[in-house]
């Protein structure tokens, strides 16, 4: 994992009221425009269509976690979720 996503994740996991959140979810965004992430992203929503896989973390509140995040940019890339 990049060092900057550590950065962003330990920032997701401190943003206690929801300006700090919102200025997670931007810069999360901003770092998943990145050309390897979104390649990443592309794969992984065209692997959705033929195979089941789950992406999982530690967080307890899925709505304040980076992987509700990432499902959103999973589904703009044109996942298929369940």
């Amino acid at each position: 994992m990049r060092r900057c996503h550590v950065r962003l994740v330990r920032q997701a996991l401190q943003a206690t009221d929801e300006r700090a959140w919102r200025s997670f979810v931007k810069r999360y965004r901003s770092e998943m425009k990145r050309p390897e992430a979104a390649r990443l992203l592309t794969l992984l929503a065209a692997l959705s269509h033929r195979t089941d896989f789950s992406v999982g973390c530690y967080c307890s509140d899925a709505a304040r976690c980076h992987r509700s995040v990432l499902r959103a940019l999973l589904l703009e890339h044109g996942a298929s979720l369940a």
